[in-house]
């Protein structure tokens, strides 16, 4: 499916632009699209005028002093065009064209104070607009301001010069510039004192910036007789036919296009080149070393809350856990990242805003998982073994003495059934000193056993509190590599909406103008 320029412009300016607002793409790499020229000529003139197809709009451009407004005037048979010695100082453009063609609206940043329209009933030239152009390397920086505002909308740009400035320095710079973006004609005005050798060499130099076999027509304003102005105005008209002129407008249509998809592409490929992986390898690096600072300047902090917790159970600790030097340290690990993803290329704008809610949340978040793991940890003190052999103890304080006592009891009811039945003595002293140290020992024994391996509470509230730190940092970290993640993500899909609007670019087939034709003439040889 083919897709108006316009229509992909606005989409890609479009997506510049949120891009741009949301940090992820630099005023820099922005202005690449929005720069872009917009449409073409055709938009000055309403679309009744052009119901026979659009105008060929032809500039004159040179330097100071080779004649293009004499050409002009020459062309309209009077005075229409400023000349001469006012025409350094001048910043005025003419436009002259048939009556039939009404100028719609002019485009937006062309001053109207500095456009001069005059008309014409030539049925010859009604679809030629003629632009007398300021002279390019005038004093007046506001001249190339206008010539470079008008270019857009030029199809033809007649190049005239003078046997003594065709190696003009300026206009030949624009002229290496916007070769591509237009058709070209060149005027070498002033012929009466011109020699072939100049006529030669300027020949040679089109060649060299591209022009295979140039259309050159030399004027002469003062002596006009024999010159080749006639010839000149025969080609311009044959140019303005209903073909010619769409196959320029197709031909600008692809230019614009092509140079679309190429600054496309162009972002693509700096986006694509993004390295956030060696980003993630720096995270993980700074990351150790921050822990491990953090889990040592924060160790005293918890041994002073673990005592606190063992000797004061339920009261409230004034002791802060997370503390201005450690979101300090916190701020500067994720600060440098910042920097580092900076000096990378890499968006800094997105990437500031998502760690920010770390910055902000880490503190409380450390602080409390880590003081919730220290009073778990106290809930549940010691290990498994100890717990287990507590309850045993505990057991063994209650059921060893019951026991001793019920062996005790025996011997006395069997002690005194024997000595009734056989007039024996009864308990002797020995045993009831026996006695009371088999009941003493049985309760004594596991109840110093019960406290020698009774755990320590500041020892489990210090144990949890460190674990309890090492797993918040962990899900800090995590959320931090998310957050990077996230980005990479958002890179990765910003690539593909730009390789989306690549493809509809390339959706249209582009047309080769025949080299032959005088069409193909006028154009560079490598970009027809």
């Amino acid at each position: 499916m083919a897709y108006a320029y316009s229509e992909l412009l606005a989409a890609a300016q479009q997506w510049a632009a949120s891009a741009a607002a949301a940090g992820r793409l630099s005023a820099e790499q922005a202005a690449l699209l929005q720069n872009l020229e917009p449409a073409a000529a055709g938009a000055l003139f309403n679309a009744e005028a052009c119901r026979d197809g659009a105008p060929l709009i032809v500039a004159f451009m040179g330097g100071t002093g080779v004649g293009k407004s004499s050409l002009l005037n020459r062309l309209a048979g009077q005075a229409i065009a400023r000349a001469g010695i006012e025409r350094p100082t001048s910043r005025e453009v003419t436009l002259y064209h048939h009556s039939s063609l009404g100028v719609d609206k002019l485009p937006e940043g062309l001053p109207l104070d500095s456009i001069k329209i005059s008309r014409h009933n030539d049925e010859r030239n009604s679809h030629i607009v003629w632009i007398d152009m300021p002279d390019f390397d005038s004093v007046e920086l506001g001249n190339q301001r206008l010539v470079l505002e008008w270019l857009p909308h030029i199809d033809v740009l007649l190049y005239v010069v003078s046997p003594e400035r065709y190696r003009d320095n300026k206009a030949w710079q624009l002229l290496l510039a916007e070769g591509a973006k237009h058709a070209w004609l060149f005027v070498m005005n002033q012929w009466d004192r011109g020699l072939p050798v100049q006529y030669d060499d300027f020949r040679q130099q089109l060649a060299k910036a591209g022009f295979a076999d140039p259309l050159i027509f030399r004027t002469s304003c003062s002596e006009p007789h024999g010159d080749e102005f006639g010839l000149l105005l025969e080609q311009l008209r044959q140019l303005s036919g209903r073909h010619n002129v769409a196959q320029l407008e197709r031909r600008n249509r692809q230019l614009r296009r092509r140079r679309l998809q190429q600054t496309l592409q162009h972002l693509a490929t700096e986006l694509g080149g993004r390295d956030f992986q060696a980003l993630q390898a720096n995270l993980d690096a700074q990351w150790q070393q921050a822990e491990t600072q953090l889990q040592t300047g924060l160790a005293w902090a918890m041994q002073q809350l673990a005592k606190f917790w063992a000797d004061n159970l339920g009261d409230k600790a004034e002791i802060a856990l997370w503390d201005a030097w450690a979101q300090n340290r916190l701020d500067d690990m994720l600060d440098e990242l910042v920097l580092q993803a900076a000096q990378a290329g890499l968006p800094t704008k997105p990437l500031k805003a998502a760690l920010q809610s770390i910055r902000e949340q880490a503190g409380k978040t450390l602080a409390a998982q880590t003081e919730l793991a220290g009073r778990q940890a106290m809930l549940h003190p010691g290990n498994g073994t100890q717990r287990f052999l507590l309850k045993l103890t505990a057991a063994a304080e209650t059921v060893l003495p019951l026991a001793a006592m019920g062996a005790v009891g025996y011997q006395v009811f069997s002690g005194y059934y024997h000595s009734t039945a056989e007039h024996s003595a009864y308990l002797g002293t020995d045993f009831a000193v026996h006695s009371v140290l088999l009941i003493g020992l049985s309760w004594l024994i596991p109840f110093f056993l019960h406290k020698k391996i009774q755990p320590s509470l500041y020892k489990a509230g210090l144990k949890g509190l460190r674990q309890g730190l090492q797993h918040a940092l962990a899900a800090v970290f995590a959320e931090i590599k998310q957050v990077l993640v996230s980005e990479q993500q958002r890179n990765e899909e910003l690539c593909a909406e730009l390789q989306a609007l690549v493809a509809r670019c390339a959706a249209e087939p582009e047309t080769a103008i025949d080299k032959q034709s005088l069409l193909g003439r006028v154009l560079l040889a490598d970009a027809g």
